[in-house]
């Protein structure tokens, strides 16, 4: 007897992940183009969030562990804290 995945399933999973692959490139893309503040980028990020637990309930700590270091990386880049501070040159 072989176990197989109902394909019913399997086209709603591949549904949902494919919703939020674009939920969080749109993010990403916001991000980068958007000249928000921290707090607004990280607002970004946290409706991000929420929009990936409604389509996968329980899976925050999965969020967190593989797209987290990704928008980390993108608000720093692109939303620096307001304690970064970016140092001049002077021309001599």
């Amino acid at each position: 007897m072989s176990a197989r995945a109902d394909p019913a399933a399997v086209a709603d999973e591949q549904r949902r992940a494919e919703r939020l692959r674009r939920t969080v490139d749109v993010a990403c893309a916001v991000l980068r183009q958007g000249d928000l503040t921290r707090a607004e980028g990280e607002a970004v990020v946290a409706l991000a969030r929420e929009q990936a637990l409604a389509l996968f309930p329980g899976k925050g700590d999965v969020f967190d562990l593989v797209l987290g270091p990704r928008f980390r990386r993108v608000l720093d880049e692109f939303c620096p804290a307001p304690s970064a501070r970016v140092l001049t040159f002077r021309r001599r």
